[in-house]
């Protein structure tokens, strides 16, 4: 079945003076203008991977210009137009701009401004659209992330508290400006850390790897602790912060935020109160058995 928005691999079924149709199955004939390929390059019955959309006239079209992002997926997109009665048109590859209607708009754009979309087809139209309602897109899932983990980000958009940044493409994460020592643009790809995962799913990051090198060496110092206590501790994230500092120097927020990624790794169990290692030979050949040793 063609999908529109995406690349399709289409037999030639015709040829005119202004170009090539292709079979798009049940949704009919796919045009492809002449100015699309050479003269006597294609034949009937050959087979070409083109890129399918609409035109103005709703007709469906095929081209060999590659657009800057697909169906299902995110992009930085400049603005190129404004029109008030639909939208704004955002330039993407293609002849043909792409637009983003105004009940799309989580927020206003202005001509040659760059904003991050996500790029649908209209199940009403069946036209391909782009839309900054971005939390609309991302995964439903639980962050699948680790405290401390580098990933990729891509700025979106400037808030009074920060930046809001697409992480890995999958979820959306605030990184607060205290955190940002530089300004960014949205639409720019940077390198940042999991700093938190609250309990109700929303992510803080971090440009600052020393963070999260301070949870990955909590959480060494913790399996540690464990191996040397016999695999039981009767501390746990629930425990009077003075009680952790004095045991492992460090905060109760850092302490909870190691907690929850050994956790999350299966190297713990939370025994409440204190926590055990779920398997301390396992535990302490995965962490290269050199804790006794150590402490």
């Amino acid at each position: 079945m063609i999908e529109i928005g995406n690349y399709n691999r289409l037999c030639v079924v015709g040829l005119v003076d202004q170009g090539a149709y292709l079979d798009g199955g049940e949704k009919g004939e796919v045009f492809l203008p002449r100015k699309h390929f050479a003269k006597g390059s294609v034949r009937e019955g050959a087979y070409m991977q083109l890129f399918v959309t609409r035109d103005v006239s709703g007709e469906l079209v095929a081209t060999t210009q590659r657009p800057l992002a697909m169906r299902g997926e995110f992009a930085a997109l400049k603005v190129v137009e404004m029109k008030s009665d639909l939208g704004a048109f955002l330039a993407w590859g293609l002849q043909k701009d792409l637009l983003l209607p105004a009940e799309e708009m989580e927020f206003p754009v202005q001509p040659e401004q760059v904003v991050v979309v996500y790029v649908f087809l209209d199940p009403v139209s069946d036209r391909i659209f782009a839309t900054t309602r971005l939390r609309d897109h991302v995964s439903p899932l639980p962050p699948p992330f680790e405290v401390g983990q580098p990933v990729n980000l891509m700025i979106v958009r400037q808030t009074p508290l920060g930046y809001i940044a697409l992480v890995e493409g999958s979820h959306l994460g605030l990184l607060y400006q205290s955190s940002a020592a530089m300004r960014l643009e949205p639409g720019q790809k940077v390198l940042g850390y999991i700093g938190a995962i609250r309990d109700d799913g929303k992510i803080d990051l971090t440009l600052d790897s020393s963070g999260a090198h301070r949870v990955n060496s909590l959480t060494e110092e913790i399996l540690a602790a464990l191996a040397t206590a016999g695999g039981k501790l009767a501390i746990d994230d629930s425990s009077p912060p003075e009680i952790i500092r004095e045991k492992f120097g460090a905060s109760k927020k850092a302490f909870k935020q190691a907690v929850g990624s050994l956790y999350k790794q299966r190297l713990i169990s939370l025994t409440r109160p204190g926590i055990a290692l779920i398997s301390q030979p396992a535990a302490l050949k995965k962490r290269g058995e050199r804790f006794s040793g150590d402490y």
